[in-house]
Order: C-alpha cells, then sequence, then structure tokens
C-alpha cells in the first residue's frame, strides 16, 4: 500500500516507521532540521530497548512532488491543516482514503452527523469553514492517536507508552476500506478496533486532551506530577465533569468513570503532553481544538464551562506570550 504520512512529527513519525518496516511504500512531509536528518540517516524509532530506522521513506517538504497515494495518515496539528488543504489535492486518487488524527474536535465532527447540529462549523478549529468545505467528508475515516511519543532530537521519534490507535467511519459503518485500515495498522504492530461511535471515543480522548495538556503547559509538570498532587487532580476532575456535560449534550457516551480515566493518564508516569513540549519549544500551542472548540459547542447546547473557561484564558495568554516574545520556556537546574 502506499501511504503518505502528512507531518512526520512524534505521532506521524512513530506511525510511519513501522508501517514502513511492515514492507509498505511510505513517504513524509516534514520540515526543518527534522526533514534534514530523515534524508540524511532516515527515521530513527526508540522503542523500549530497541531502535528502528526507516531508511527507505521518501521524506519532502513539498507535497506536490509526490503523486497520489492509497492512504494519507492526516497528523499535523489542527491549526496546521489550513495553509495547506489545496495541496493536499495532490495526494487524493478516486480511492483514496484520508485517516486523520489531531487531538480535540475535529473539524468534520458534525459532517455526515445524525443530529440537530449537523453541517454545524466548528469555528474554533476551522475558521470560515475552509477544511469543511475543502476536504471531502466522505474520504475520511477517524482516528483517535492514544500513544505517548516525543521528539528527541531532528530525525528521531521516541516512544514511551501505548499503541491504540481506533478507528471508525463517521457514519459509524464498518465498511472495507476501514477494515483495511484496521488491518494495515494491526499488521504494523498497532492495536486498532474499528468502533461504531468515533465521535464518542473522541470524547473519551479529549478528556485528557482538554485538562492535562494545559494544565501541563501553565504549570510544567507531568502527567503524574498533575496526578498526584491533590488541587491539580480535583481540578482535572472538575474540568472533566463540565466538558463531560457537554459532550452528551451532543449525544456523546463516556465509558469510563472520571476517575479511572485520571487514573489512566496518572500510569503514564513522567510524560510530558504535548503542549508542554510546545512551551519548551516555543511552538504554537493546539489549544482551540482540545479546548476552545468544547466552550464554543457549549455555547451551542447551553451549557455554563467556568473552569474550563479559566484555564482556556490563563494558557491561551501564555501561547500568546510565547509567540510575540519569540520565547522558549524550559526548566532548568539551579546552579
Amino acid at each position: 500500500m502506499k501511504v503518505c504520512v502528512v507531518g512526520a512529527g512524534a505521532i506521524g513519525g512513530y506511525m510511519a516507521v513501522h508501517i514502513a518496516n511492515t514492507g509498505h511504500e511510505v513517504s513524509v512531509i516534514a520540515r526543518g532540521p527534522h526533514l534534514a536528518a530523515i534524508k540524511d540517516k532516515g527515521l530513527k524509532l526508540i522503542e523500549a530497548e530497541t531502535e528502528f530506522v526507516a531508511d527507505k521513506l521518501v521524506a519532502t517538504n513539498d507535497i506536490k512532488e509526490l503523486g497520489s497515494v492509497d492512504l494519507v495518515l492526516l497528523a499535523l496539528k489542527a491549526h496546521q491543516i489550513s495553509p495547506i488543504v489545496n495541496d493536499l489535492s495532490m495526494l487524493l486518487g478516486k480511492d483514496t482514503v484520508v485517516v486523520t488524527l489531531q487531538n480535540g474536535i475535529p473539524w468534520w465532527y458534525f459532517q455526515n452527523f445524525e443530529g440537530k447540529h449537523s453541517d454545524l462549523v466548528v469555528e474554533s478549529v476551522d475558521p470560515g469553514g475552509v477544511l469543511f468545505h475543502n476536504m471531502d467528508p466522505d474520504r475520511i475515516i477517524g482516528c483517535i492517536a492514544y500513544p505517548a511519543t516525543t521528539i528527541e532530537e531532528p530525525g528521531v521519534i521516541k516512544h514511551i507508552e501505548g499503541n491504540r490507535f481506533p478507528v471508525g467511519e463517521l457514519n459509524g459503518q464498518e465498511t472495507a476500506r476501514v477494515q483495511k485500515v484496521s488491518e494495515l495498522f494491526s499488521e504494523s504492530g498497532f492495536r486498532a478496533r474499528i468502533i461504531d461511535d468515533i465521535r464518542s471515543e473522541i470524547w473519551l480522548k479529549l478528556w485528557g486532551n482538554l485538562t492535562f495538556n494545559p494544565i501541563s503547559a501553565l504549570t510544567h509538570s507531568t502527567l503524574v506530577d498533575i496526578c498526584q498532587f491533590d488541587l491539580t487532580r480535583d481540578l482535572v476532575a472538575k474540568m472533566m465533569k463540565e466538558a463531560q456535560v457537554v459532550g452528551e449534550s451532543l449525544g456523546a457516551h463516556f465509558r469510563v468513570p472520571i476517575e479511572k480515566r485520571i487514573s489512566g493518564a496518572e500510569m503514564v508516569g513522567k510524560h510530558k503532553t504535548s503542549m508542554l513540549q510546545d512551551v519548551e519549544a516555543g511552538k504554537p500551542m493546539e489549544i482551540e481544538g482540545m479546548l476552545g472548540a468544547v466552550i464554543e459547542l457549549a455555547d451551542v447546547v447551553g451549557v455554563q464551562t467556568p473552569t474550563l473557561k479559566a484555564i482556556y484564558s490563563c494558557v491561551s495568554l501564555l501561547d500568546k506570550t510565547v509567540q510575540e516574545e519569540k520565547v522558549s520556556i524550559k526548566g532548568s537546574p539551579l546552579s
């Protein structure tokens, strides 16, 4: 199968190495020093005590250099997609499938959706409906990325924990193509069960994203630190309760209780969330998909979310400061 990973960062790179080493023809879109390192030495994955290198990848920063593929893994952050939406069409053949891997509420959430809010554009993640109007929802298969991974250095991905990538059609059907995606992921070493309610699974992952990510960015703390400090553990639970009311108002079902979800995050250990990694690297944070969209949808369904709004305000100011001052904020030991 011809697979293109658009955004070969921590998650995309992790997937690219395993899929390539299973024997598939893989291309990756990357940029800067990361791209240069991949071109020079291949893409390395450190996993447990083992190192894997995918050295036959086609790596480029220009989608237009590639032709159509069978499968696109869209692993960019939500705010990075709109600028390249027209270029993505270069990858699409008649039957190309696009698997989306964004954290948070995706732009397609209300497409092929049964309910009173069908075809609602979520402005927080898709201002002006650019993706809504330019990405065919019938090509899309939703996927939730659960693994914890980091970019250790340019060209090197480190896998910390987890290998789950559940997938599902937007309309909940178990089609031949979603079975094919599940099989590809499974043979590449991932757990990829097919689920008939992808939106509820999005909310389950989002529960962690909208709480642990901004709190970690603000406090420079890891998952286990947040969970084992009583005040922040209580804050996480309060935020999750507000978000659950929003999700359930939109028809989502939460299959695990809040305390179990928090305990699951605690077990991951000393992992820095993607938002904290962005603060330390001076990169824009993925706030809108994880938190802004939930607040927007709360207003749509008439739910009050004072705690979510307070954290959103603080982390948004942090992001503004990082970007305007052109700084990275990373702790270092006192001398």
